[in-house]
């Protein structure tokens, strides 16, 4: 029997918003609304309700956990170069009541570089980090700032020889400032529960950090009081 050679009709990619009760639009005002904004998961179905919208705070959380790596995903082609200057630290955060690292970096602009959530603050730690931050960048510095820990040498030779480490006091107050910027976000919640929960929610808002900074080629003719609505509005369609 001959086989069929009529070609398969084109289908749409499926949206990632199929299957969920309530439509991409209140999702998507609801994540933007916890990463944007110093708000609970409570807080947000509190203001959700007052809007006409029932929606569980658990319903929320997993809303947020779901979309976020998706939008920071699909924004990530609009994003702009980061600069050759980085400024890496470790600060901390309590994960299910027990203190976890949080590996970060900035570049001389303010834009965010990566974060990466450890369990511990060595050697392959900072590996790590460095791996994530040049593979999905695909660029490199040509100076590193640290502080004097004793690991970050090794792994800048082996992963960035070329570039100048540059260890001195006051000179990593970029990072430093930028983690309370962080913290301050973190202290409404009602605790990270896992360490997954905390990558998602830390990388989250780090990338909106970077969007309200002006760090994507996004929403780039609306007014800026609007530009970060209009952004997520955008990458909605896209994902």
């Amino acid at each position: 029997m001959k086989s069929s050679s009529r070609p398969r009709p084109w289908l749409p990619p499926k949206s990632a918003f199929a299957g969920f009760r309530f439509p991409p639009e209140v999702i998507v005002v609801a994540v933007r609304w916890y990463l944007r904004f110093n708000l609970s998961y409570r807080d947000v179905e509190e203001l959700l309700v007052e809007r006409g919208v029932e929606v569980d705070h658990v319903t929320v959380y997993r809303w947020v956990q779901r979309f976020t790596p998706l939008l920071a995903d699909a924004a990530r082609f609009c994003r702009h170069s980061p600069g050759d200057r980085w400024h890496v630290d470790e600060t901390y955060v309590k994960v299910n009541g027990v203190w976890r690292y949080v590996y970060r970096a900035v570049d001389q602009y303010g834009q965010v570089i990566d974060v990466l959530v450890s369990t511990r603050r060595d050697a392959e730690a900072a590996r790590r980090f460095f791996r994530r931050a040049l593979s999905a960048l695909k660029v490199k510095p040509t100076e590193v700032v640290t502080d004097a820990a004793a690991v970050y040498p090794g792994v800048l030779d082996e992963l960035i020889p070329s570039a100048w480490h540059h260890v001195e006091q006051y000179a990593n107050n970029p990072i430093e400032a930028d983690h309370s910027q962080l913290k301050h976000r973190l202290r409404p919640m009602r605790g990270l529960r896992t360490e997954q929960t905390a990558q998602v929610i830390i990388a989250g808002h780090a990338f909106m950090q970077n969007l309200r900074r002006g760090h994507y080629e996004l929403a780039v003719d609306s007014p800026p009081a609007t530009r970060v609505p209009a952004a997520f509005a955008a990458l909605a369609l896209a994902i």
